[in-house]
């Protein structure tokens, strides 16, 4: 997929827009590195400058914390999958065969866009399936959801709930089936690379067949019982 592409995000996320700048788009780049490397635990902006050759300032000067740098990341994630889809459905009129290729997309959604140097989309990927979720479960989730933070996820939760409920008009949680398919990708994929027995599916080699059937059976089973 070798397309180029600007995300929008929201202004709040950022103090300067990383992807309008040089500098900006190296520390997009190295953040994703260091966090996949390290661990947001372990993760700070004194270590992203040491690894990107830069200070602490330049990084400030971009975002505000770490936290913020988080969730810009995992903003720019989802805007990727929702445009992923957009591109993958393309023309297929039949919204089963769309729900099929969305969850197939929710899963795989890492490959690795080349006219986008500054994001490896499948290292972006492991970050989401380990790091995602302490993007928005925190203490300040309320203030922050009325600021808008977290409304790329939002809009593509409720772009797939819009198929759902062309499968099956009369389904009554077609909202919940939607957040239900993003969440069961990434935890099943982590616990079958780290604890496999809280999941009954494998993947090897970031092979995610099984993974990819897995929610497949639970969201037909449900829309067409």
């Amino acid at each position: 997929m070798a397309i180029g592409i600007k995300i929008s995000l929201n202004e709040a996320l950022y103090q300067r827009d990383p992807q309008a700048t040089e500098l900006g788009q190296k520390i997009i780049k190295h953040s994703i590195l260091l966090i996949d490397d390290i661990g947001f635990e372990a993760f700070n902006f004194k270590k992203l400058a040491v690894s990107m050759g830069s200070t602490e300032a330049s990084v400030y000067r971009y975002f505000e914390n770490k936290h913020l740098l988080l969730l810009y990341l995992v903003s720019w994630y989802w805007e990727w999958v929702s445009y992923s889809i957009d591109i993958n459905t393309r023309n297929i009129e039949d919204p089963l065969q769309r729900l099929k290729i969305i969850i197939r997309t929710i899963v795989e959604a890492s490959e690795e866009n080349p006219s986008i140097e500054y994001v490896n989309e499948s290292v972006l990927h492991r970050i989401i399936i380990a790091e995602g979720t302490k993007a928005y479960r925190i203490k300040e989730v309320d203030q922050e959801n009325k600021e808008g933070l977290f409304l790329n996820y939002k809009r593509l939760s409720e772009k797939v709930a819009e198929v759902i409920i062309e499968v099956n008009p009369d389904f009554p949680y077609p909202h919940a089936l939607a957040s239900n398919l993003f969440e069961m990708a990434n935890d099943h994929i982590y616990f079958a690379q780290h604890l496999p027995r809280l999941t009954d599916v494998h993947v090897v080699e970031n092979n995610f067949d099984e993974v990819v059937q897995l929610l497949e059976y639970f969201a037909l089973t449900l829309l067409l019982k």
